[in-house]
């Protein structure tokens, strides 16, 4: 899943689950059953699981292109440096 998948899975599951728990609290109110309302909100979870969960080609739309190893060794690693560290305070003794 790319960048792009994620944030519409992401997206995808935040709208569903509102909607199936809006549709839920209704739906259990208006019949008075707190059973009703469980079952519809845990429905939109599963359909939400199966949604969001799998990696379908509609999330891999816009694929990362990496470096090959060969052109990836050309460049310098990045070194740590030494000032980018913690900096510890100096005790006064």
């Amino acid at each position: 899943m790319d960048w792009q998948g994620q944030k519409l899975a992401e997206q995808l599951m935040q709208l569903m689950l509102v909607l199936s728990a809006a549709v839920g609290f209704i739906t259990g109110y208006v019949l008075g059953s707190f059973q009703t309302m469980l079952l519809i909100y845990a429905a939109g979870v599963v359909l939400t699981s199966l949604i969001t969960i799998p990696n379908w080609p509609c999330f891999n739309r816009h694929p990362l292109n990496w470096l090959e190893p060969s052109v990836a060794e050309k460049y310098p690693k990045p070194q740590p440096s030494a000032n980018s560290g913690p900096k510890k305070k100096a005790s006064k003794k």
